[in-house]
């Protein structure tokens, strides 16, 4: 098998969804791996936890990891080139040109939605996100990407050939060793005595809090629970700042896996509507535990959850004529099958069966 390098700036990274994906799918690598395959990781020496594994090497960095682009761009290769290995990169950053290796971009948010990205910083931050893709879609050995929804985008936008990308879905896995904390409760007592919604918030606009806040305006009778928190500095976002002056609204601010996992086993539906992803994590989560999701009916969502949730639109107009309830009472089918399809597990089979293939090139 060809020598593979993991790319380890995740270690160093916040525990978002791509952060998770390398974190789960790397530990479930591992178990796969026999004593002739020689894949290593490289860590930053920096990095807040040194995972363990029992067959992927560690291989610890000279420096510390102070900059992700002079990482993803030059500690990488160069370690690459000096052990002879391709270079697995998980975080929609790779090396330039043919070091790329293989490389996943898990959507290209950046390149479909420019708009979204409307301060300084964020046109920055949306043009090195639109660079990495671009270096990726050209040089990578191989591609892969987290849906065919993102599949079917990369290969539009950047006319890259169907052998050279493959789709590994994310998982939910990781939810079975989280332990609920129902001490929110004791925090949001009005949790306890009304029915709820509950939704992740986030400062990202994709994730449609304009949406929730829309629709709670005008559905009075109706509870929602809302995670999210001010940035640095204390601003507050205007979706949360409007969802704050609503009074059939909760506003839990940050919230731990422990507390996420109590909130939708107890909500009446969890609510996504996202109306970009390329994949969505949080619906499966609460499918795990029995809550029943209503997300939106754009981008991958559709092809991940099918008939096993229920849909919204998710422009923010419709908010005010759709109904969560007549949304409900629509017959959806059982969700052990899209459990049983999307697990951290069978992700690191297809990586391994892909790594497998590839032929030594370095």
């Amino acid at each position: 098998m060809t020598a593979i390098l993991i790319n380890g700036n995740f270690l160093c990274r916040s525990l978002t969804g791509i952060e998770r994906f390398a974190w789960e799918v790397t530990r479930q690598l591992d178990a796969l791996l026999t004593d002739t395959d020689d894949v290593r990781i490289l860590i930053p020496v920096n990095a807040p936890h040194f995972p363990e594994y029992k067959r992927i090497q560690p291989v610890i960095s000279e420096k510390p990891l102070k900059s992700f682009p002079l990482w993803d761009m030059h500690t990488v290769p160069r370690y690459a080139k000096k052990l002879g290995a391709v270079a697995l990169n998980f975080s929609n950053t790779a090396p330039l040109g043919k070091q790329c290796g293989i490389s996943f971009i898990h959507d290209i948010y950046a390149y479909d939605c420019p708009g979204d990205f409307s301060s300084f910083k964020e046109k920055l931050i949306g043009a090195y996100s639109r660079m990495h893709y671009k270096n990726i879609a050209r040089n990578a050995r191989h591609i892969v990407t987290v849906s065919n929804f993102s599949k079917e985008r990369i290969q539009s936008a950047y006319n890259v050939s169907e052998d050279r990308i493959s789709v590994i879905g994310n998982g939910w896995d990781h939810f079975t060793a989280v332990t609920e904390d129902t001490g929110i409760f004791d925090r949001f007592p009005e949790l306890s005595n009304t029915p709820f919604y509950f939704t992740l918030g986030s400062l990202s606009l994709r994730k449609n809090l304009a949406w929730i806040a829309s629709y709670a305006a005008t559905h009075a009778d109706e509870h929602f629970a809302v995670s999210g928190k001010a940035i640095s500095g204390g601003f507050v976002p205007p979706e949360l700042a409007a969802l704050k002056a609503l009074p059939n609204v909760t506003l839990v601010g940050y919230v731990t896996d422990s507390e996420v996992k109590a909130l939708m086993k107890a909500c009446r539906a969890f609510v996504f509507p996202s109306y970009y992803e390329g994949f969505g994590i949080p619906p499966l989560e609460a499918l795990s535990v029995g809550a029943q999701v209503v997300v939106a009916d754009e981008a991958s969502l559709p092809e991940i959850y099918g008939s096993a949730a229920h849909y919204l639109h998710a422009d923010v107009m419709s908010a005010a004529t759709e109904s969560l309830t007549d949304r409900l009472s629509e017959p959806v089918t059982d969700a052990a099958p899209v459990l049983a399809q999307y697990t951290y597990r069978n992700a690191a089979e297809k990586l391994y069966e892909l790594i497998q293939a590839q032929e030594k090139n370095v």
